[in-house]
């Protein structure tokens, strides 16, 4: 890598290519030979050493959307997807000297244009010039494995705005669940962020409604309730910090429970991460009067929703994507200080060379499959379930 300005370490060798997973028709992955990308002004190229499978990820794989490449479906176009990946600073573009090489890193998926609006604001998750980096145009936003290549592959690219630095005690699997663990705090911090002492329901144990009951408890909330389906992934939100877990299966009346709770006051806040179909009206029945909700999921279809219920008791909506507002950073002090344990939601481990299966593990939750996570060095041939 021998472009103007770069700088890079003997140490740190890198080669001209690297192997890197390439989505060609919809859900056909092949394992392929790309270039290592050379970072420009503001970039750091990245060793990918682990990524976590996200849901997002599969949608994308199999769908398309959100994925834009080249302004439209990612299919056929060379795109690498995965964006839940940490790895090792090895190269610096022109300039760059707020990182080293050698340092390690978790990243965010998100580095927005930097002058519309929302960027501005700290919004660079809503940046007005969302995939707009191509062709003759190129507007600065970048969001890996979305609108540009992610981290299904041995190295990446970064913008400087999207690293987070974490410490060797870290391991490489904890460290890819810090994005899941800031998407969590995103939505905590929407809701207004002081929760201590203010009363929170999460809908839905999946990795962000598992990592939502961690945050909301660090934070101070009481009590923390987890409401799901499955009892053995309510169990892990209790050990969390979880105060109270209701499965909605076998509770005949969930609201009238969730009240019962509050002592017949309802809620403060909830952090809804389901989908499901009745989820934001069930939400709103929880609430007490000016409570707030947080949505963090996408459902598969369109939702009718009782807006006369949340004028009358004056609720509020919040949409949140991704982990914006640097709530990475925050979620990354929290696991370095131990405040909770991200690592109890990871569950299994592949090599990159067997992707596909730990896609099929993700999608199809074999073995009751949460967090899994592929790693580029150090995994063994074989599957390796996580402790």
């Amino acid at each position: 890598m021998r472009a103007q300005g770069v700088k890079t370490d003997p140490n740190y060798p890198i080669p001209d290519s690297m192997k890197a997973w390439v989505l060609g028709d919809p859900d056909q992955l092949t394992l392929a030979d790309k270039p290592v990308p050379t970072p420009k002004k503001a970039e750091v190229l990245v060793r990918i050493d682990a990524v976590a499978i996200c849901a997002t990820d599969l949608e994308i794989i199999h769908k398309g959307p959100p994925a834009q490449i080249q302004g439209g479906l990612p299919f056929n176009k060379n795109f690498t997807p995965g964006h839940e990946y940490m790895g090792t600073v090895v190269a610096l573009g022109p300039g760059v000297d707020e990182y080293e090489i050698g340092q390690r890193v978790t990243v965010e998926i998100h580095a927005g244009c930097g002058q519309c609006k929302r960027c501005r604001e700290g919004m660079y998750t809503a940046c007005h010039n969302y995939g707009l980096n191509y062709g003759e145009r190129d507007k600065g936003h970048r969001a890996n494995g979305f609108t540009t290549d992610g981290g299904f592959a041995e190295y990446a690219i970064n913008s400087v705005n999207t690293l987070v630095p974490v410490s060797d005690a870290m391991s490489d699997e904890e460290a890819t669940l810090v994005v899941t663990a800031g998407t969590a705090m995103y939505g905590l911090t929407e809701l207004g962020g002081l929760v201590a002492g203010e009363s929170v329901a999460v809908l839905g144990p999946g990795p962000i409604g598992l990592l939502g009951v961690a945050v909301a408890k660090a934070l101070g909330a009481q009590p923390v309730i987890l409401t799901g389906t499955r009892d053995n992934r309510l169990q892990m939100g209790l050990e969390l910090g979880a105060d109270h877990v209701i499965n909605v299966r076998t509770e005949t009346d969930v609201v009238g429970k969730v009240r019962e709770l509050t002592g017949g006051k309802g809620l403060d806040y909830v952090i809804e991460c389901s989908g499901a179909p009745d989820a934001i009206n069930e939400a709103a029945r929880m609430l007490n009067r000016g409570g707030k909700i947080c949505l963090a999921a996408f459902p598969h279809e369109p939702t009718p929703i009782d807006v006369a219920y949340l004028v009358r008791n004056n609720i509020y909506l919040y949409g949140i994507r991704g982990e914006g507002k640097s709530a990475t950073h925050r979620a990354e002090a929290f696991m370095a200080q131990k405040r909770f344990d991200a690592t109890k939601i990871h569950t299994h481990t592949f090599p990159l060379e067997d992707l596909p299966t730990a896609l099929k593990y993700a999608r199809e939750r074999i073995e009751d499959a949460i967090k899994v996570v592929v790693k580029t060095r150090g995994a063994e041939a074989a599957r390796i379930a996580a402790e």
